[in-house]
């Protein structure tokens, strides 16, 4: 299943609930680099789409309803793809995900949409510093945050970052801790049964 960020998450349910399915306008709160990297973000992953229209109405800066503009002067509109709804668990509708323009018009076709392919796991890396931490927490017993640091010459932070951000969100891996006699806090890697 795709990980999508809170953000994303809302992005796309209300372009669901639209009857254009027009991902615009976005939250709030979104602008400018924050924007295009989330909208980057969807469109790479086949989420949303852009589609060019006949007007030559140009985007706003709230970002209302149209994205941007093309070399021509067309308008590009931001639309929720049947890929997009499906991860949402909304099943596509048959003819009612096609974009409209400005004025509430139908103007252009849907793009076609690849064919979702999973993505693939991510994989821990061998000979690493990475590859050396999961070592140490599948060990018997699991590693503390201090043997860790002398283990891989990081901050302590560093350590927690890593635990928190490539082993249990990017790799997917479920890290327990527990409190040891005579160590202190001490994490292991819990493998699934």
């Amino acid at each position: 299943m795709t990980k999508l960020s809170d953000t994303q998450l809302v992005i796309l349910s209300a372009a669901a609930q639209r009857d254009d399915r027009n991902v615009l306008p976005l939250p709030g709160s979104l602008r400018g680099g924050a924007a295009a990297k989330v909208v980057g973000a969807l469109l790479s992953r086949g989420l949303i789409a852009e589609t060019a229209t006949d007007s030559q109405t140009k985007a706003d800066a709230a970002l209302n309803r149209i994205w941007r503009n093309d070399g021509d002067g067309r308008a590009i509109l931001l639309h929720i793809t049947d890929a997009g709804l499906t991860v949402l668990g909304v099943e596509p509708e048959g003819g009612n995900s096609a974009p409209t323009g400005a004025d509430g018009a139908p103007t252009a076709d849907p793009p076609q949409d690849a064919p979702a392919e999973p993505e693939p796991a991510p994989k821990a890396r061998t000979g690493t510093k990475q590859a050396k931490l999961i070592e140490m927490l599948r060990a018997e017993g699991g590693a503390t945050i201090d043997e860790i640091v002398a283990a891989l010459q990081w901050r302590p932070h560093t350590v927690r970052g890593a635990l928190a951000g490539a082993l249990k969100k990017r790799l997917g891996l479920t890290i327990v801790s527990e409190r040891v006699d005579g160590r202190g806090r001490c994490y292991r890697i819990e493998d699934a049964v």
